[in-house]
């Protein structure tokens, strides 16, 4: 359930921006992305919380995934996700900055050399893979994995993967090939709706500043 209009669940710290941003990889780049538009972001202790007041923002951590359902309800005024994770959830967020970092495409994969009908087909992305094999006229099953889709090619699971490729490197290590793009992906600023009209005192000047940045559009 959303909190009420301009209350957040920070209590004491309700007048800061509440950020959802991505575990793992991703984070590093996104703190750097929202230092370099003019706010100050302190690190975290080394201990395990995953929400803490960072200086100028609340900064919530969480699974990229799960980063759209945060703002989307109002939990975070914005956060940074991939387009890709918004483009499966099919979500309708405002998504004013593509910030250019983490890019990436998504792609069907096979063993290489493997060609001929493919009846299944493994991936994190269900939604998108279903559109793009109706697209190209294929009834293959699709089955949803959440580790390492790759192993569904190597052990037999399914004739083809569709997963995210940035170097390529782990598929050359495994003998798989990439057959085609579905989409190409890079980190989006995304912004809570109601917060974009609410908070814009604090929003609109972010939002512009992070346009500004090399590779930002």
């Amino acid at each position: 359930m959303s909190p009420p209009e301009g209350v957040h669940p920070d209590g004491a710290g309700a007048a800061k921006l509440v950020l959802a941003l991505p575990k793992g990889r991703v984070m590093e780049e996104s703190l750097q992305a929202l230092r370099s538009s003019g706010l100050h972001l302190v690190a975290r202790d080394q201990g395990r919380a995953l929400r803490h007041d960072a200086g100028d923002a609340v900064v919530i951590e969480m699974r990229n995934a799960d980063v759209p359902t945060y703002v989307e309800l109002g939990v975070a005024d914005a956060g940074i996700v991939g387009k890709d994770v918004l483009m499966e959830m099919g979500s309708q967020l405002a998504e004013p900055v593509d910030l250019g970092f983490s890019a990436c495409r998504l792609s069907l994969i096979r063993p290489r050399g493997v060609r001929g009908t493919i009846e299944r087909v493994a991936t994190k992305y269900p939604r998108l893979t279903a559109a793009y094999l109706a697209r190209v006229g294929s009834g293959a099953e699709v089955v949803k994995l959440t580790g390492n889709v790759e192993l569904a090619c190597l052990t037999g699971l399914a004739d083809a993967v569709v997963d995210v490729v940035q170097t390529g490197d782990t598929l050359r290590d495994n003998d798989l090939d990439e057959v085609d793009v579905l989409a190409h992906s890079s980190a989006r600023f995304v912004v809570n709706r109601a917060s974009l009209k609410l908070r814009s005192e604090r929003l609109r000047p972010l939002i512009e500043a992070l346009r500004r940045l090399p590779g930002a559009r």
